[in-house]
């Protein structure tokens, strides 16, 4: 299990990397197990591995919906390396460890332990380890357009992004916008001569400061939030910047309308423009996913909570893969080791007890609908 774990965190997986080397590494560990796998390859180093373990068919599959991909380690000091998967206090580090790797190597422990047991089920087994969740969810969506209708019957689809094993219903969607300001270029001693397209920029970021999407808060996410979080602009220190780019982060509520909110911000635009008619400026949609509110009253989460003691579910902030799998038309749960405020920061670790602890919750959870 630890090997494993160590194995996928090295292969990397940041969007440069791709997912083929840790696709590769899953593939031959369920193999040792006799279980088949199909990787789905594209744009050289790009992949999807996919796992069917067929059953008598009486009941309804279980579906299990990892990413292989992780975020890049950040220009941030680590005290333990990124990429080599050192074990500590009973800790394994690593980009990857907790943000999934740690819920992957569980659920494929759980699954070969079922298989080599012999053990008779009464349902399929399909697990999907996909490319690019933390960029585009290219692989999720893949995944959904190749196998639609190639599932069988499905009860539900379980998620094991860490939720430090809370069991996860609800979460806010993502829209995320690229702001482009236009200027025009000019020697660096002659300013007036050009437009400063970071000048403009700067008149976006302070009508922005003062802008609050107008939504009614969730009862279970509250309210929308929005962070500007990348700028680039300028491409040397003589020249004027025609150009300035920001990336916009917005985390959006169920049955929020995207296009109002695309809306606001040309408004915006438009008032920069009125003020100063050399303003110029346009937006796109760079990446959008809907929000994530699955019904707790449902059969399936109730079970799903009695299998676990568990007598709540609860809701968080960051965005999955799980509205594509929605799609599906079944429930949807995230549920799984590691804790999510260590994610996406240096030094990211998972509890070598939380992979041992959620394998066994896996293995119930299978054998409860399956069996």
């Amino acid at each position: 299990m630890k090997e494993l774990l160590r194995k996928l965190i090295q292969a990397e997986g940041t969007a440069e990397k791709g997912e083929s080397a840790a696709a590769e590494i899953i593939s031959q560990d369920l193999d040792q197990s006799g279980i088949e796998a199909q990787t789905d390859s594209w744009d050289r180093n790009r992949a999807n591995l996919v796992a069917h373990i067929k059953s008598a068919g009486h009941k309804a599959a279980l579906l299990f919906a990892c990413h292989l991909d992780v975020v890049p380690p950040g220009e941030a000091q680590w005290e333990h390396p990124a990429f080599e998967g050192l074990e500590s206090n009973g800790k394994i580090y690593g980009r990857g460890s907790a943000d999934m790797k740690g819920g992957v190597v569980a659920i494929l422990t759980a699954i070969k332990q079922i298989v080599e047991a012999g053990t008779k089920l009464e349902g399929d087994i399909i697990l999907i380890a996909a490319a690019g969740e933390e960029t585009d969810s290219c692989g999720a969506e893949r995944f959904i357009c190749n196998y639609k209708d190639k599932l069988p019957p499905l009860a539900g689809v379980v998620i094991p992004e860490p939720s430090d094993f809370e069991v996860v219903t609800a979460h806010r969607g993502m829209l995320w916008l690229e702001v482009a300001t236009k200027g025009k270029a000019a020697h660096g001693s002659t300013p007036e001569l050009g437009i400063n397209a970071i000048t403009s920029m700067k008149a976006v970021l302070d009508e922005l400061e003062n802008y609050e999407i107008p939504c009614e808060p969730h009862e279970l996410l509250g309210g929308c939030s929005i962070s500007i979080n990348t700028i680039s602009g300028g491409e040397a220190m003589n020249v004027v910047p025609d150009k300035c780019r920001i990336g916009i982060d917005i985390r959006t509520l169920p049955g929020q309308n995207n296009l109002s909110l695309l809306k606001d911000i040309r408004e915006i635009f438009a008032k920069l423009k009125q003020k100063n008619p050399e303003f110029g400026a346009e937006v796109c949609v760079v990446r959008e996913v809907e929000a994530l509110e699955t019904d707790s009253s449902c059969d399936f989460v109730k079970d799903f909570c009695d299998c676990l003691r568990i007598t709540e579910t609860t809701a968080v902030g960051f965005t999955t893969d799980g509205p594509h799998f929605a799609a599906l038309g079944v429930p949807v749960v995230i549920f799984g080791p590691g804790k999510p405020e260590v994610c996406h920061k240096p030094d990211e670790y998972i509890e070598i007890g939380d992979i041992e602890k959620a394998t066994e919750y896996y293995k119930n959870i299978i054998l409860k609908f399956l069996s």
